[in-house]
This record gives C-alpha cells, structure tokens and sequence, in this order.
C-alpha cells in the first residue's frame, strides 16, 4: 500500500524495540492462565457518550494470557474483556512483568476485546463524569478503587502466572470461515453520502460502503505429557464490535458465549482468548432485518464457538516453532484544533456533563489535551515459517486487516486491534474522505492506518527472511 508523500514528514520511527533471535527445531513450552478484572457494582461501565453505572454483572470481566517459549525467546499475549486498553495501564503492566518474568516487554501484547459492557477508565467521558461527581457530592461514588493501577497489577499478576505454568506444548493454526455474523456498518445511501448504522429496513440505502473478514484465525494451545495432548487454551480472532449486549450489567459480550461453547468440549479450566480484529467498521447489526430477527449475544458467540470447533480437528500443527518478535515504535499527527475550539468544546462538555455527550465536543476536547502527536506500537509475532501474528492499536478499518494480510509472506497472518492502545478510530483515506461517525470521531490525521500497515509489512518480511 502506498502511503501519501505529503504526510509522510510527519511520521518518525523512533525506536525498534525487538528483535528475538529464532530459535528454529526448538519444541514449545506454553502456560496460560486468566484473573477476573470486574471492578466494583457502581463502577462506570465503558461503550457511549452517556453515563451509565453498572448495577451487576452478568459475566465476570476476565484478563487472560498465554505465555509462549521457545528455545531462549519467550513471549506473552494478554486478552482483556474491556472496551480498551490505554497506555497509562500497558505501560507499566508490560515493565513490571518484564521484570518479574524476564520477558522482554517489546514480546509482551496486552490487548481488549472491545467490549462495551466494561469499566470506563483513562477516558476523558470518565474524567468529564468524574468532575460532575467530584462537584455534586465532594467525592465520586462510582469509583471506590483507583482502577487502572489495580487494573495494571492484576495484569502483571495473571502474566507472572501464566509464566510459571509454562509446561511442554504444541500449537496448531489455521483459518475457519464465519459467514452471517458480521456487516460493514457504513453504507452508501440515495443522497450519495455514506451513512454509519442508518437503520433497520432502511429504503434510502444502496449498500454497504465497504466489505466484511469472515475468517477466523485460530492458535489452538495443547499441553504435552508424554505422547498425549490435551487442549488447554486457544486464541480466537474475529472482526466484529463486541458491542451487542447493551444495559448496565459487566460482561464480556459475545466472546463470553464463545468460551462457553468451547468451554463444553474442552472442560471448565479452558482458557478462551479473543482477540478483536481489524472490526473498526463492522458490527453485527444486519439492517436487511427487523428488529426480531437479529441475532442475540448468546447466539452470535454460541455460532462463534461452533465454527472453532469444527475447525479444530483439520489445524495444522506449527511443527518447527521459531518464535520471534519485532516491535516498532512511530510518533503519529494528530488533528489540528484551535484553543478556541478546545474552550468551546470542554464549556458545551461541562454543560452536559449529566446528559449525552456530543460526539464533535468530545472529540475537539480529547485532542486539546492530547497535544499534536501520539506513539503508536506495531509489534508482529512469528510462530513458525508458516504463521504470525500482528498486533495494532486503535480501533481500526478492516481494510487494513486485509492490506497486512495481502502483502505478509506468512500463510497465516492474523490482526489483532486495540492492543497496548485505543486512540479511536483509524479510517482509511477513502473512509476518510467520506465521513461520517468513524470519521468524525477519529484522532489521527488520514494516512495513519497505511502508516501502520506500511510498517507490519516491514516487519512481517524481516521476520521471514530470518
């Protein structure tokens, strides 16, 4: 993919964090391991631009991990039921648990599965909310614990001990097909605009504005003890918005019903790792349908489940393990906002501190304070000579997804999004071009998506000619 000359001064690579010699004709060792990461009831639960407290849990929040070794190189992904992570939490969970584990922190990806029944944290949605709170009662009720530092030792916990389970392992890799689930939610409509969720049965729209990923990548983890297997963990990942759940209860969403399908083949201490993919502009809503006929939470992971399952038995087996891992950092442009609009955006915020948030206002304000660039991570994990995983952050376009996957000289090339990072969304430049709610929501300045994929090519290609 070609990335725009005229952008191109603004980006910097700054530093490539590491690069893990192989370790070819080594054997794997894996542990996995997950910890619950449900805040308190009362807590502020993630996912609009309006207030809600959470009044129960329907599913704990899980953080799970797997921790892969081979020969000297040892590497660990985290998979967390949260609508994001952000940098204040991954930076110091990744540094204390490298120092704790001996893994380099490049080789360790904590990542959420976007779902938007979790805590709202490290947002500024919070911070507007909180500073109501802190006004009407003196104190902010909803938030009894200082969640991102207890977030961020639970994280290094549950790698710590995932470490330390790391038993003789095989791996398997491979593709299923979803078909049915998910639909691109932007959509070409009679005026000539491109439109996000327009609505159920809607006549004006002529379709769909970009294309859905019906693959499943799947890592499927299996201990070994003598010559017997036994699945112990896998990571699934699938490119849909975990945001079919809604109400004010924590839970996970349909990666939840996911595990529990899985859960029922592999027994009760399996580990279910979801990973988001590149779903910045797909949902699960069909709007060829009413109402009555979408497809619930339960449902769309239950059918989750049941493809994965009638895929494992064809993986392939990662025969010659040679794990790696490169990770490159990059400096990208934000948005440009006058202080006067950053003044008039924090004043209409204020005012609707107890209302609904507006998207443009809260959007202005957020960059105010974020300043005129963020750091942006693309790390890629090699398992063998056949497979890789890449790892981006924010919330972006799956036509990204497809770019990396098109250009990487790995069979398997699976992308995962909103790891160690979730600066909004990262349209392409056509999705750019045409607005609407993933555009007007976006932080970065167009060419930032074809950056990130210019730079996982990069790295993909290193790792297989080594």
């Amino acid at each position: 993919m070609i990335f725009p000359s005229r952008m191109a001064r603004f980006f910097f690579a700054i530093v490539l964090l590491s690069i893990s010699a192989p370790a070819h004709g080594e054997s794997w060792r894996a542990g996995v391991a997950e910890i619950d990461i449900t805040p308190p009831i009362g807590y502020r639960v993630a996912g609009y631009f309006y207030e809600r407290i959470s009044t129960g849990v329907h599913d704990p929040l899980k953080a799970k991990v797997v921790v892969l070794e081979n020969g000297t190189n040892k590497a660990a992904l985290v998979f967390c039921d949260l609508v994001e992570m952000t940098l204040p939490v991954s930076i110091p969970a990744r540094k204390e648990a490298s120092a704790q584990t001996g893994i380099p922190i490049a080789n360790i990806l904590i990542c959420a599965t976007h779902s938007h029944t979790g805590p709202l944290f490290n947002d500024l949605r919070r911070d507007v909310f909180h500073a109501a709170a802190m006004e009407q009662y003196g104190k902010d009720p909803t938030e009894p614990i200082d969640y991102p530092k207890w977030l961020a030792e639970r994280l290094v916990d549950v790698i710590v001990k995932a470490n330390a389970n790391i038993r003789p392992a095989q791996l398997k890799a491979g593709f299923a097909q979803q078909e049915g689930l998910a639909f691109n939610r932007r959509y070409f409509m009679k005026n000539g605009k491109v439109a996000w969720n327009p609505g159920l049965l809607n006549t004006n729209i002529v379709k769909p504005a970009g294309p859905t990923d019906p693959a499943v990548p799947i890592v499927l983890v299996e201990s070994v003890e003598g010559n017997k297997s036994k699945p112990v963990g896998a990571i699934t990942i699938f490119a849909m918005h975990a945001d079919t759940t809604g109400g004010t209860q924590f839970s996970a969403d349909y990666p939840f019903y996911l595990q529990e399908e899985l859960r029922k083949a592999y027994g009760p201490d399996f580990i279910s790792m979801f990973g988001a993919g590149t779903c910045g502009n797909i949902n699960n809503i069909n709007v060829s349908v009413d109402a009555t006929k979408q497809k619930k939470t339960a449902e769309l992971g239950s059918t989750l489940g049941k493809t994965v399952l009638a895929r494992v038995p064809t993986l392939q087996q990662i025969e010659h393990p040679s794990l790696a891992v490169r990770s490159e950092k990059i400096v990208v442009p934000l948005q440009e906002v006058t202080p006067e609009k950053v003044a008039e955006a924090q004043a209409t915020l204020k005012k609707l501190s107890h209302g609904k948030l507006t998207v443009e206002a809260f959007k202005v304000a957020d960059l105010g304070r974020r300043g005129k660039t963020w750091p942006m991570e693309v790390q890629v994990f090699r398992l063998g000579s056949d497979t890789a995983i890449v790892g981006l952050p924010a919330e972006i376009f799956v036509e990204f997804g497809f770019a990396i996957k098109k250009a990487s000289p790995f069979k398997n090339t699976f992308v995962i999004s909103i790891c160690n990072d979730r600066p909004n969304y990262i349209p392409t430049l056509e999705g750019f071009a045409q607005g609407a709610y993933e555009a007007i929501n976006s932080r970065v300045q167009p060419g930032t998506g074809e950056k990130l994929v210019e730079i996982a090519t990069k790295l993909l290609k290193e790792l297989k000619a080594n």
